[in-house]
Protein backbone atom coordinates (compact mmCIF):
# COMPACT_ATOMS: atom_id res chain seq x y z
CA UNK A 1 0.00 0.00 0.00
CA UNK A 2 0.93 3.46 -0.77
CA UNK A 3 0.74 6.30 2.09
CA UNK A 4 -2.11 8.19 3.14
CA UNK A 5 -2.16 11.70 4.45
CA UNK A 6 -1.55 9.94 8.46
CA UNK A 7 2.34 9.30 8.30
CA UNK A 8 4.57 12.04 9.72
CA UNK A 9 7.08 13.66 7.94
CA UNK A 10 9.56 11.66 10.13
CA UNK A 11 7.92 8.42 9.61
CA UNK A 12 7.39 9.23 5.66
CA UNK A 13 11.54 9.98 5.35
CA UNK A 14 12.29 6.60 7.45
CA UNK A 15 10.17 4.70 5.02
CA UNK A 16 11.11 6.21 1.99
CA UNK A 17 15.00 5.34 3.07
CA UNK A 18 13.68 1.77 3.51
CA UNK A 19 13.25 0.45 0.51
CA UNK A 20 17.08 -1.25 -0.09
CA UNK A 21 16.33 -3.56 2.12
CA UNK A 22 15.61 -5.47 -0.71
CA UNK A 23 16.75 -3.98 -3.79
CA UNK A 24 16.55 -7.28 -5.85
CA UNK A 25 13.16 -7.85 -4.63
CA UNK A 26 11.97 -4.27 -5.67
CA UNK A 27 13.73 -4.12 -9.01
CA UNK A 28 12.39 -7.90 -9.90
CA UNK A 29 8.65 -7.44 -8.90
CA UNK A 30 7.89 -3.73 -9.31
CA UNK A 31 5.75 -3.14 -12.72
CA UNK A 32 7.25 -0.59 -15.39
CA UNK A 33 5.81 2.41 -16.80
CA UNK A 34 3.37 2.30 -19.77
CA UNK A 35 5.05 2.72 -22.52
CA UNK A 36 2.49 6.12 -23.55
CA UNK A 37 3.78 7.71 -20.73
CA UNK A 38 7.67 7.69 -21.76
CA UNK A 39 6.89 8.37 -25.18
CA UNK A 40 4.57 11.15 -24.00
CA UNK A 41 7.89 12.80 -21.58
CA UNK A 42 10.21 11.98 -24.57
CA UNK A 43 7.86 13.85 -26.67
CA UNK A 44 7.06 16.70 -24.43
CA UNK A 45 10.27 17.48 -22.96
CA UNK A 46 12.60 20.16 -25.16
CA UNK A 47 15.39 17.71 -25.11
CA UNK A 48 17.19 14.94 -23.77
CA UNK A 49 18.95 15.20 -20.00
CA UNK A 50 16.54 13.71 -17.62
CA UNK A 51 17.08 14.12 -13.86
CA UNK A 52 14.83 10.78 -11.94
CA UNK A 53 14.05 12.21 -8.71
CA UNK A 54 14.04 8.85 -6.02
CA UNK A 55 15.04 6.52 -8.98
CA UNK A 56 15.13 3.76 -6.76
CA UNK A 57 16.80 0.66 -8.82
CA UNK A 58 16.36 2.78 -11.59
CA UNK A 59 12.93 1.04 -13.09
CA UNK A 60 11.88 4.50 -15.03
CA UNK A 61 15.61 5.73 -15.71
CA UNK A 62 16.24 2.71 -17.62
CA UNK A 63 13.13 3.03 -19.76
CA UNK A 64 13.89 6.70 -20.70
CA UNK A 65 17.19 5.54 -21.83
CA UNK A 66 16.19 2.90 -23.79
CA UNK A 67 14.12 5.44 -25.29
CA UNK A 68 17.02 7.50 -26.49
CA UNK A 69 17.42 10.16 -22.78
CA UNK A 70 20.14 11.18 -20.95
CA UNK A 71 19.55 10.40 -17.35
CA UNK A 72 20.53 11.43 -14.13
CA UNK A 73 19.17 9.61 -11.02
CA UNK A 74 18.81 10.87 -7.72
CA UNK A 75 18.45 8.49 -4.43
CA UNK A 76 18.09 8.96 -0.71
CA UNK A 77 18.78 5.32 -0.39
CA UNK A 78 22.77 4.44 -1.22
CA UNK A 79 21.49 0.61 -1.45
CA UNK A 80 19.22 1.58 -3.92
CA UNK A 81 21.57 3.51 -5.39
CA UNK A 82 23.83 0.51 -5.67
CA UNK A 83 21.81 -0.94 -7.79
CA UNK A 84 20.63 1.18 -10.30
CA UNK A 85 24.39 2.09 -11.11
CA UNK A 86 24.99 -1.92 -11.93
CA UNK A 87 22.56 -1.57 -14.16
CA UNK A 88 24.29 1.27 -15.84
CA UNK A 89 22.26 4.40 -14.73
CA UNK A 90 24.19 7.62 -13.20
CA UNK A 91 23.01 7.96 -9.03
CA UNK A 92 24.11 10.56 -6.62
CA UNK A 93 22.47 9.98 -3.38
CA UNK A 94 20.73 12.71 -1.87
CA UNK A 95 17.29 13.49 -0.85
CA UNK A 96 15.85 16.09 -3.72
CA UNK A 97 15.42 18.77 -1.43
CA UNK A 98 19.12 18.88 -0.28
CA UNK A 99 20.58 17.78 -3.61
CA UNK A 100 23.46 20.29 -5.46
CA UNK A 101 22.72 20.40 -8.96
CA UNK A 102 26.00 22.24 -9.42
CA UNK A 103 24.81 24.41 -11.90
CA UNK A 104 23.75 21.38 -13.93
CA UNK A 105 19.94 22.06 -15.67
CA UNK A 106 17.86 19.17 -17.20
CA UNK A 107 15.39 19.13 -19.65
CA UNK A 108 12.75 16.97 -17.61
CA UNK A 109 12.36 16.32 -13.82
CA UNK A 110 10.38 12.96 -13.13
CA UNK A 111 10.04 11.22 -10.28
CA UNK A 112 8.27 7.69 -10.58
CA UNK A 113 6.69 6.54 -7.71
CA UNK A 114 7.97 8.69 -5.66
CA UNK A 115 7.21 12.63 -5.42
CA UNK A 116 4.99 11.41 -2.09
CA UNK A 117 8.55 10.98 -0.31
CA UNK A 118 9.73 14.77 -1.54
CA UNK A 119 8.38 17.79 -0.05
CA UNK A 120 5.74 19.21 -2.37
CA UNK A 121 6.65 22.59 -1.99
CA UNK A 122 10.08 22.66 -1.76
CA UNK A 123 10.72 19.69 -4.59
CA UNK A 124 8.59 22.00 -6.91
CA UNK A 125 11.26 24.97 -5.98
CA UNK A 126 14.09 22.71 -6.49
CA UNK A 127 12.61 21.16 -9.74
CA UNK A 128 12.52 24.57 -10.87
CA UNK A 129 15.85 25.38 -10.28
CA UNK A 130 17.25 23.07 -12.58
CA UNK A 131 14.72 22.42 -15.69
CA UNK A 132 15.94 24.85 -18.48
CA UNK A 133 13.28 26.91 -20.03
CA UNK A 134 9.98 24.80 -21.32
CA UNK A 135 11.43 21.84 -19.33
CA UNK A 136 8.68 19.37 -18.14
CA UNK A 137 8.43 18.25 -14.55
CA UNK A 138 6.68 14.87 -14.71
CA UNK A 139 5.57 13.35 -11.10
CA UNK A 140 3.86 9.60 -11.67
CA UNK A 141 2.25 6.76 -9.97
CA UNK A 142 0.90 3.58 -10.49
CA UNK A 143 -3.13 3.44 -9.35
CA UNK A 144 -4.66 0.19 -8.79
CA UNK A 145 -8.40 -1.54 -7.77
CA UNK A 146 -7.91 -4.66 -5.92
CA UNK A 147 -10.83 -7.17 -6.27
CA UNK A 148 -13.23 -6.44 -3.01
CA UNK A 149 -12.54 -9.64 -1.22
CA UNK A 150 -8.75 -9.12 -1.98
CA UNK A 151 -9.27 -5.51 -0.33
CA UNK A 152 -11.20 -6.37 2.29
CA UNK A 153 -8.45 -9.14 3.46
CA UNK A 154 -5.76 -6.94 3.48
CA UNK A 155 -7.36 -3.89 5.23
CA UNK A 156 -8.47 -6.58 8.21
CA UNK A 157 -4.84 -8.09 8.04
CA UNK A 158 -3.54 -4.68 8.02
CA UNK A 159 -5.78 -3.56 11.00
CA UNK A 160 -5.44 -6.57 13.42
CA UNK A 161 -1.49 -7.79 12.59
CA UNK A 162 -0.34 -3.64 12.30
CA UNK A 163 -2.85 -1.67 14.78
CA UNK A 164 -1.07 0.97 15.20
CA UNK A 165 0.56 1.32 11.72
CA UNK A 166 0.09 5.04 10.47
CA UNK A 167 -0.55 3.77 6.45
CA UNK A 168 -4.66 3.96 6.12
CA UNK A 169 -6.49 1.26 4.34
CA UNK A 170 -9.92 1.70 3.25
CA UNK A 171 -11.16 -0.88 0.98
CA UNK A 172 -14.09 1.40 -0.35
CA UNK A 173 -11.24 3.63 -1.44
CA UNK A 174 -8.84 2.38 -4.02
CA UNK A 175 -7.56 3.48 -7.55
CA UNK A 176 -7.33 6.98 -8.36
CA UNK A 177 -9.13 8.00 -5.37
CA UNK A 178 -6.79 6.41 -2.95
CA UNK A 179 -4.06 8.71 -4.55
CA UNK A 180 -6.13 11.73 -5.40
CA UNK A 181 -5.02 14.17 -2.31
CA UNK A 182 -0.93 12.96 -3.31
CA UNK A 183 -2.19 14.28 -6.78
CA UNK A 184 -3.81 17.76 -5.06
CA UNK A 185 -0.94 18.12 -3.38
CA UNK A 186 1.80 17.78 -5.59
CA UNK A 187 -0.49 20.08 -8.00
CA UNK A 188 -0.34 22.70 -5.23
CA UNK A 189 3.40 22.92 -4.66
CA UNK A 190 4.16 23.43 -8.72
CA UNK A 191 1.30 26.08 -8.73
CA UNK A 192 3.07 28.01 -5.48
CA UNK A 193 6.42 28.46 -7.43
CA UNK A 194 4.92 30.62 -9.82
CA UNK A 195 7.16 28.88 -12.58
CA UNK A 196 5.26 26.39 -14.37
CA UNK A 197 2.43 26.07 -16.63
CA UNK A 198 -1.06 25.12 -15.15
CA UNK A 199 -0.41 21.66 -14.20
CA UNK A 200 -2.12 18.54 -16.27
CA UNK A 201 -3.25 15.20 -15.49
CA UNK A 202 -2.29 12.64 -18.12
CA UNK A 203 -3.54 9.00 -17.29
CA UNK A 204 -3.02 5.57 -19.06
CA UNK A 205 -4.78 2.56 -18.14
CA UNK A 206 -4.09 -0.86 -18.09
CA UNK A 207 -4.16 -4.21 -16.68
CA UNK A 208 -1.95 -6.80 -14.78
CA UNK A 209 -2.59 -10.23 -13.77
CA UNK A 210 -1.34 -11.90 -10.19
CA UNK A 211 -1.04 -15.12 -8.96
CA UNK A 212 -0.39 -15.54 -5.29
CA UNK A 213 3.32 -16.43 -5.50
CA UNK A 214 3.93 -13.14 -7.68
CA UNK A 215 1.60 -10.94 -5.32
CA UNK A 216 3.09 -12.30 -2.43
CA UNK A 217 6.87 -11.77 -4.14
CA UNK A 218 6.11 -7.94 -4.32
CA UNK A 219 4.14 -7.28 -1.29
CA UNK A 220 6.98 -6.91 1.35
CA UNK A 221 8.28 -4.20 -1.08
CA UNK A 222 5.51 -2.21 -0.14
CA UNK A 223 6.45 1.05 1.84
CA UNK A 224 3.93 0.12 4.98
CA UNK A 225 5.76 -3.15 5.24
CA UNK A 226 9.56 -2.68 4.49
CA UNK A 227 10.33 -2.39 8.51
CA UNK A 228 7.51 -4.69 9.33
CA UNK A 229 9.00 -7.42 12.02
CA UNK A 230 9.02 -10.85 9.60
CA UNK A 231 6.80 -12.80 12.54
CA UNK A 232 4.13 -10.21 11.28
CA UNK A 233 5.02 -10.17 7.76
CA UNK A 234 4.95 -13.75 7.61
CA UNK A 235 1.64 -13.67 9.32
CA UNK A 236 0.54 -11.00 6.62
CA UNK A 237 1.66 -12.52 3.76
CA UNK A 238 -0.01 -15.86 4.77
CA UNK A 239 -3.36 -14.31 5.41
CA UNK A 240 -3.47 -12.36 1.95
CA UNK A 241 -2.20 -15.58 0.18
CA UNK A 242 -4.93 -17.64 1.66
CA UNK A 243 -7.38 -15.05 0.41
CA UNK A 244 -5.89 -15.27 -3.08
CA UNK A 245 -5.98 -18.91 -3.66
CA UNK A 246 -9.58 -18.49 -2.55
CA UNK A 247 -9.93 -16.65 -5.80
CA UNK A 248 -8.72 -19.50 -7.69
CA UNK A 249 -4.74 -18.03 -6.94
CA UNK A 250 -4.71 -15.79 -9.57
CA UNK A 251 -6.38 -11.86 -10.06
CA UNK A 252 -6.09 -9.26 -12.50
CA UNK A 253 -5.34 -5.76 -11.32
CA UNK A 254 -6.74 -2.68 -13.13
CA UNK A 255 -4.40 -0.45 -13.16
CA UNK A 256 -4.40 3.42 -13.80
CA UNK A 257 -0.75 5.22 -13.91
CA UNK A 258 -1.49 9.00 -13.28
CA UNK A 259 0.95 11.88 -13.97
CA UNK A 260 1.18 15.60 -12.87
CA UNK A 261 2.76 17.64 -15.12
CA UNK A 262 3.73 21.33 -15.77
CA UNK A 263 6.17 22.83 -18.18
CA UNK A 264 8.78 25.50 -16.72
CA UNK A 265 8.13 28.85 -18.24
CA UNK A 266 9.90 30.26 -20.76
CA UNK A 267 10.34 33.58 -19.17
CA UNK A 268 9.15 34.25 -15.36
CA UNK A 269 5.68 35.58 -15.84
CA UNK A 270 5.44 39.33 -14.56
CA UNK A 271 4.64 39.24 -10.65
CA UNK A 272 0.49 39.73 -9.96
CA UNK A 273 -0.29 43.48 -9.57
CA UNK A 274 -1.36 44.15 -5.74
Amino acid sequence: MSPQPGPSPEQRRAVAESFGVDAGRYDRTRLAYPEALIARITATAPGPDVLDVGCGTGIASRQLRAAGRTVLGVEPDPRMAAFARATGIDVEVSTFESWDPAARSFDAVVAATAWHWVDPSAGAAKAAEVLRPGGLLAAFWHTWELPPPLAETFAEVYHRVLPDTPFTIQPSVQGVAMYRPMFTQAAAGIRATGAFTEPEEWTFSWEHTYTTATWLDQLPTSGSLTRVPQDRLTEILASVGTAIDHLGGTFTMPYTTVAITALRHVQQPPPASL
